[in-house]
């Protein structure tokens, strides 16, 4: 069974490969999926995947079970960050994709 670390990196090696797409920048979201310099999808300090997505699709994604809001740390909890529950069915690379979007101004 793969660890975090191991699907983290198999999804970073997906969307490298994208325009615009860039793994770059020191400190907090290190070694964040960035589209634009924006931190789209990461992973937490804990360990735990975490997309910006917009609020109302959070607001949804904790009614059914598969997250909670994200909290870098400072006991602020962030609107448009969901952390995905470990035992959460959601496939990584279609919250990516979801997130890149957002974060990259593509509208559907």
């Amino acid at each position: 069974m793969l660890t975090v670390e191991d699907r983290y990196a198999e999804l970073v090696r997906a969307f490298l490969g994208q325009p615009g797409v860039s793994q770059e920048g020191s400190g907090f979201g290190s070694s964040a999926l960035r589209i634009g310099g924006r931190i789209f999808a990461m992973l937490s300090t804990h360990g735990a995947f975490v997309v910006k997505l917009p609020r109302r699709r959070v607001d949804e994604l904790i009614a059914a079970g598969d997250g909670e809001r994200y909290d870098p740390g400072h006991g602020r909890l962030m609107k448009e960050w969901l952390e995905v529950r470990p035992g959460s069915s959601l496939e990584w690379a279609s919250l990516a994709r979801e997130a890149k979007a957002f974060v990259g101004g593509e509208h559907s």
